[in-house]
């Protein structure tokens, strides 16, 4: 069976080795047939592995080929993209909604936990925070979407009223400023809002017109004061709104993985679109922000993690073996959810007792998902550089303050974080092209963060014992010694 595996394994990789070089010998060749003969057996590759992943990351090539060879095929597919945008859009408001109102109040049990509640709270705020930090500083020290337009800006000209035409309506009472026959549009004044403008745009005045703008932080707002709100009502009230939210944002993911099943297409026809336009820069760059989410995940776990795990007395060597498991579950799911119950018993097994587990886990899977965190601050600003939109620190504080929010809805699920890159980058003015080049490679970077987040989620668990004093790495399992 093992010899088996292994040799489809081998064969598979073989296959897509020789494809590769194909393809890169008609790139180097400027062989237009080859080329396609090599786009061909990818495609026949992706139609016989039936995978979401395989089908995103063929439909880039065959993107970037009808790009490169078809350019005024490749502008026009723009729509498909902008269709998925819609559809994405679409999701946003319910999906918040459902999973903070179920977050908060469905926990509101906190009050009863008392002490481990507010601790384990404080834990996660703070943890995540420092992640967001930790992304936006490496995205802007590689600044990985920097260069991706490739367009010569033309500087500010300055023209004599020769140069100029004005043409006047006087039965209409306007007029129009034309140069060389062409109507110039006039630039809108700048407009810097106040620090007190921007506190009032966070609150919402109307839930039904956040929604339909996509204001997520307004959104946010509505949901946490609604659940708090939910979770001093009483039953059976309480717990019809509850089946409900739970049910609306059950409802949501579903609808999430349906949409997502028309990510090839729009993909495929962005990179089509965006190398008819700007050519094949944008791979470096795609390449850049790859190693700069691993090398932040990777300076999370060792300037966070290891040195709270060290303050915390959690034994290290035990603590990798421990959780050596559902990490690589949820590596190779993309799931966090996936590795949960085997994450649980791994904790359980170090020494963490059964009431804290249940309790921190479950609860670390709504507000303490640090490398999701992470990668969202870094995407957003990977967006802003792609588009050259220089984000001043203040705008990037308060990109980071919204994420502290939006990305507790996120909960664990496959791509759930691609409804919060697409709302932050509405609220904040940030085209949607440039998170369908990040699609492309999502799968890649999912795996990252979502191991991060399990690990993040273990540690807590440690964190609070030992804080609760109840931490027993020498004992056995609480799972042997304790009634079910």
């Amino acid at each position: 069976m093992a010899s088996s595996s292994f040799k489809q394994v081998t064969t598979h990789l073989g296959f897509l080795l020789v494809a590769s070089a194909v393809l890169a010998l008609g790139a180097v060749l400027n062989l237009m047939p080859v080329r396609w003969l090599a786009v061909a057996a990818f495609g026949l590759y992706a139609y016989q592995k039936r995978s979401l992943t395989i089908w995103i990351l063929v439909s880039m090539v065959i993107g970037a080929e009808i790009g490169a060879d078809f350019p005024q095929v490749g502008h026009h597919l723009n729509i498909v993209s902008r269709v998925f945008i819609k559809l994405i859009k679409s999701i946003i408001g319910p999906l918040l909604f459902g999973t903070l109102v179920v977050g908060i109040a469905g926990h509101s049990n906190l009050g009863q936990v008392g002490r481990m509640g507010w601790k384990s709270l404080l834990y996660f705020e703070v943890v995540t925070t420092i992640a967001l930090f930790i992304g936006l500083g490496a995205i802007n020290f590689s600044k990985a979407g920097k260069g991706i337009e490739g367009e010569t800006v033309i500087p500010p000209k300055d023209y004599t009223a020769a140069d100029l035409t004005v043409r006047i309506d006087e039965g209409k009472n306007t007029y129009e400023l034309l140069k060389d026959g062409k109507t110039l549009a006039p630039v809108p004044p700048k407009v810097k809002q106040t620090w007190e403008e921007v506190v009032l745009h966070i609150f919402p005045e109307n839930i039904a017109k956040s929604v339909a703008e996509g204001q997520v932080l307004q959104i946010v707002i509505f949901s946490i004061l609604f659940a708090i709100g939910l979770s001093m009502v009483h039953e059976p009230h309480k717990g019809s709104m509850l089946r409900f939210a739970n049910a609306l944002s059950e409802v949501m993911f579903k609808f999430t993985g349906v949409i997502m099943y028309c990510a090839p297409f729009a993909v495929g026809a962005a990179i089509a679109y965006t190398i008819s336009e700007k050519g094949f820069q944008v791979l470096y760059n795609l390449g850049a922000l790859l190693l700069t989410l691993y090398g932040a995940l990777i300076a999370l776990i060792l300037l966070v993690f290891l040195p709270v795990a060290l303050i915390a007395r959690v034994p290290i060597l035990r603590f990798i073996r421990a959780i050596s498991e559902p990490v690589s579950l949820a590596f190779a799911t993309t799931s966090s959810e996936a590795a949960l119950p085997k994450a649980m018993k791994a904790m359980e097994e170090l020494g963490v007792p059964r009431k804290i587990v249940s309790f921190v886990m479950p609860t670390g899977y709504s507000f303490n998902l640090d490398g999701t965190t992470l990668y969202l601050a870094l995407a957003t600003i990977f967006v802003a550089q792609a588009a050259q939109i220089d984000l001043s620190f203040s705008q990037q504080l308060l990109i980071v303050f919204s994420l502290m929010l939006t990305s507790k809805g996120v909960a664990g699920v496959p791509r759930a974080s691609l409804v919060i890159l697409f709302g932050t980058a509405t609220s904040f003015g940030l085209p949607e092209w440039p998170i369908f080049l990040i699609i492309g490679i999502d799968e890649l970077m999912d795996m990252a963060r979502t191991a991060v987040n399990v690990i993040g989620n273990c540690l807590a668990t440690c964190v609070v014992a030992r804080w609760e004093g109840e931490f027993n790495p020498d004992q056995p399992a609480p799972a042997d010694t304790t009634a079910g």
